[in-house]
């Protein structure tokens, strides 16, 4: 897998994001063509392509297990704009704090927070 490479300093987590790029994740030593959610004890795909399809039932994956999320790194591709207004308020009532920015920044996001041993999953569009 071609992209970007990611080299994490001894993180004891085992869903560390390893790559990115060209459509797709590289995660815990498997391949994922396409969106991810990752928590940091696994990933799955995640149907979004595009900011305009992040809304709150789009993270429901999340939201069903707040009880170990308190922040969610949300990487919304090469560029980003806000976002959407009422994701935001959505998320706080279940105790999460969404921290918004492109998909790479967010790959590196998670993983020093994972090696701080803090409570974090990542949403993440793919990027070309």
């Amino acid at each position: 897998m071609s992209g970007f490479e990611i080299s994490p300093a001894s993180i004891t987590a085992s869903h560390t994001v390893q790559r990115y790029g060209d459509g797709k994740f590289g995660i815990a030593d498997e391949v994922y063509k396409g969106s991810v959610i990752v928590f940091s004890d696994h990933a799955q795909l995640w149907p979004v392509q595009s900011t305009e399809d992040i809304t709150a039932s789009s993270l429901l994956a999340i939201v069903e297990r707040s009880d170990d999320v308190d922040i969610l790194v949300l990487g919304c591709g090469e560029r980003f704009g806000p976002p959407p207004q009422d994701l935001r308020a959505a998320l706080k009532e279940h105790g999460i704090v969404l921290e918004w920015m492109d998909t790479g920044a967010a790959c590196r996001t998670f993983n020093v927070l994972l090696s701080e041993a803090r409570r974090v999953a990542a949403a993440l569009i793919a990027v070309v």
